[in-house]
């Protein structure tokens, strides 16, 4: 089992996700600089986590701010490309597996064309980055949206808005949310589309949808088989402080444990998704420090 976290380190300290003010974008050289310290955190995280073991790693969605936006300055496919191989082949190199996440704001299934059209956008940009990392086991992991009222219409949009776009669903994998769409909804989104699922278990906790977490698991964990790698999941704990569904410092002991026994031996990455970052896979038994 690999384990990860998103966009940042705080031991080091380093990040994946320096941006910038829209208005700022006409800066073409402070852009430029901003995405090379970008790509050079996402190193210099690689080679910390290889040190510890540590085999999973979300890249900020900020790695290339504002790529998606029609207002970019310059081509940063050309002007980045090289360097964005060069961390891919650290990563594999490192066995440190890649992923993304596109925040709520990516919605292919939002009835305003504007709207979804944006997010599409998004996602084609985070397809481009693994295509240019030669990252072919990485994921780029995607909540389904608001339901607009009509959560069987929206499922529907959501299916034919992503169909025709190969080159994103080569990478795609939809995840259950703490609100709107269940696991077992979700699952069945992604086999419309070929796709894999992944379970947050935090999340289904709070929208189970009549199932177990083994059961939520014995719907996901085989539709990683169309892509022929290993399945990913997400855990996390609510914070006593939050609202529900706010992530916690750390992961909660019985959280992990909960999810190892529904698990019952079977392969999978999970991605810890706590606000300490790398600091939280302490509970887990991993070298930090």
């Amino acid at each position: 089992m690999r384990l990860g976290y998103p966009a940042q380190n705080l031991t080091i300290p380093e990040t994946t996700n320096r941006t910038l003010r829209m208005k700022s974008l006409r800066d073409v050289e402070r852009l430029k600089t901003l995405i090379r310290e970008n790509i050079t955190g996402l190193k210099n995280i690689l080679g910390w986590n290889a040190e510890r073991g540590i085999g999973l790693f979300r890249i900020g969605q900020d790695l290339v701010p504002f790529a998606s936006h029609p207002a970019f300055p310059y081509d940063w496919e050309s002007e980045h490309g090289g360097e964005l191989r060069e961390a891919g082949d650290l990563a594999r190199k490192l066995g440190v597996r890649l992923s993304m996440h596109p925040g709520q704001y990516i919605q292919p299934a939002n009835p305003r064309p504007e709207v979804a059209e944006r997010g599409i956008a998004e996602l084609r940009y985070t397809a481009r980055v693994f295509d240019l990392m030669c990252a072919h086991d990485a994921a780029t992991v995607l909540h389904m949206g608001g339901a607009h009222g009509d959560k069987l219409g929206t499922a529907t949009r959501f299916v034919e808005a992503m169909r025709p776009h190969v080159d994103i669903l080569g990478y795609l994998a939809l995840e259950n949310d703490e609100r709107t769409w269940t696991a077992s909804e979700v699952v069945e989104a992604s086999r419309a589309l070929n796709i894999p699922a992944i379970i947050d278990s935090f999340h289904h906790g709070l929208n189970p949808g009549g199932l177990t977490l083994r059961e939520a698991l014995d719907l996901s964990l085989p539709t990683w088989e169309t892509r022929a790698i290993r399945p990913k999941l997400h855990i996390s704990s609510q914070d006593p402080d939050k609202r529900p569904g706010g992530h916690a410092y750390s992961v909660n002991a019985r959280d992990w444990e909960e999810l190892l026994a529904a698990l019952g031996g079977r392969d999978a990455d999970v991605m810890v998704e706590a606000k300490g970052k790398e600091q939280a896979l302490a509970v887990m038994g991993v070298r930090v420090e």
